[in-house]
């Protein structure tokens, strides 16, 4: 009977841990500025304090503790405007609105960034599987991941949460 219990128990363990993989979800840990623990140089630099005191709650979860949001819930999942999402933590540009596109995901999809040089891609080996970390290269923010399945031309999906952006519209100069 001992080991039928402790067999259901790594059971339901398992299957939780991998219900949170499934969905996106990471548990909440401590922020490394890159993978193999050295410390990378952002321009913009701020304590956990500093951080807290700029941020939502939960953009500081998501994007200083690698979090993420519930798919289909983050403001921009469905936004159709055209104009460039910006990093939530330092402003820098990431994305077009013309490179996204409706992925099934729940989550805000691109096919590029704005600039390679504008987000860092990252091994992230967590929860047992390998996926690719997508972070900010001017505050080292966790933006999402990204993925091997997009469309063409580039076949690459940039899945970014919500509330890691900042979106900010074209004004319309057609007008009368």
């Amino acid at each position: 009977m001992y080991w039928s219990i402790r067999k259901t128990a790594v059971s339901l363990i398992l299957t939780a841990l991998l219900s949170l993989a499934a969905c996106g979800q990471r548990p909440s840990g401590r922020n490394e500025n890159s993978s193999g623990g050295e410390e990378m140089s952002f321009r913009v630099n701020k304590t956990d304090d500093e951080w807290r005191r700029h941020l939502t709650p939960e953009q500081f979860r998501i994007m200083r503790r690698k979090g993420t949001e519930p798919a289909y819930t983050g403001k921009y999942y469905r936004l159709k405007e055209t104009g460039t999402y910006h990093c939530a933590g330092c402003g820098q540009e990431l994305f077009s609105s013309g490179a996204k596109y409706e992925s099934g995901s729940g989550w805000p999809s691109f096919q590029t960034p704005v600039s390679e040089d504008n987000v860092l891609a990252r091994p992230d080996n967590t929860l047992w599987m390998s996926r690719t970390e997508v972070v900010c290269s001017g505050c080292g923010a966790h933006l999402g991941h990204l993925f091997p399945d997009g469309p063409r031309p580039t076949g690459l999906r940039y899945c970014i949460n919500s509330a890691a952006l900042d979106f900010k519209g074209e004004i319309d100069t057609t007008g009368p």
